[in-house]
C-alpha cells in the first residue's frame, strides 16, 4: 500500500506541473495597433484594452488555462506568449437609433519564440437586449467579452 501512496503523490505533482505548465502570458492592456484609426474617445473613455485582457483571463480560467500579464509581449518572451494588438473599433449610432459596434482583433501564440498559431477576429454587436438603456462602451465591451471568450476557447488548440 505504501508503494500507491507514493505512485498517487507522484501522479498529483504531475498534474500540477501541468497546470502550471499551461500559463499564458498576456499583454494588458492589450496595444492598439499602429496603423488603425481608432477614435480616441474610445481608446480614453471606454478601455476596451484593459478589458479585453481580463476577459481572456477569465475565460481562460475556466478552460484550465492560467493567464500572467505583462505589459508587452513579443515573441521572444520565453514560455508561451499571446501578442496581441486590437486593429479596429468603431463605434456608429446610439441608444435612440441604434447601435452599431465592432472590435477587431488579430493575435499570434508563441511557445519559445516558435510560432503555434495566429488568429483573427471580429465581433459586433447592436448592444442587445435594453439597447436603449446601454452606452456606447457598455456595448463595445460585449464585443471584447465576445472576443476574450473566442481568444481563450482557440488557446485550448491554436492552430493558424
Amino acid at each position: 500500500m505504501h508503494i500507491f501512496n507514493k505512485l498517487i503523490a507522484l501522479m498529483l505533482s504531475v498534474m500540477s506541473f501541468q497546470a502550471t505548465a499551461q500559463t499564458i502570458i498576456v499583454p494588458k492592456p492589450v496595444p492598439y495597433s499602429a496603423d488603425s484609426d481608432i477614435a480616441g474617445n474610445i481608446k480614453h473613455e471606454c478601455a476596451i484594452d484593459v478589458k479585453l485582457a481580463d476577459f481572456i483571463a477569465d475565460y481562460a480560467k475556466a478552460r484550465k488555462i492560467t493567464v500572467s500579464f505583462m505589459g508587452e509581449t513579443n515573441p521572444t518572451i520565453p514560455g508561451r506568449v499571446l501578442v496581441l494588438e486590437i486593429r479596429d473599433a468603431q463605434s456608429s449610432g446610439n441608444a435612440f437609433l441604434g447601435h452599431h459596434k465592432s472590435t477587431t482583433v488579430r493575435g499570434q501564440y508563441y511557445e519559445d519564440s516558435k510560432l503555434i498559431g495566429s488568429f483573427k477576429d471580429r465581433r459586433d454587436s447592436m448592444g442587445g437586449l435594453f439597447q436603449g438603456f446601454k452606452g456606447s462602451c457598455s456595448v463595445l465591451g460585449r464585443t471584447v467579452r465576445a472576443i476574450g471568450q473566442d481568444i481563450a476557447e482557440w488557446m485550448v488548440h491554436p492552430i493558424t
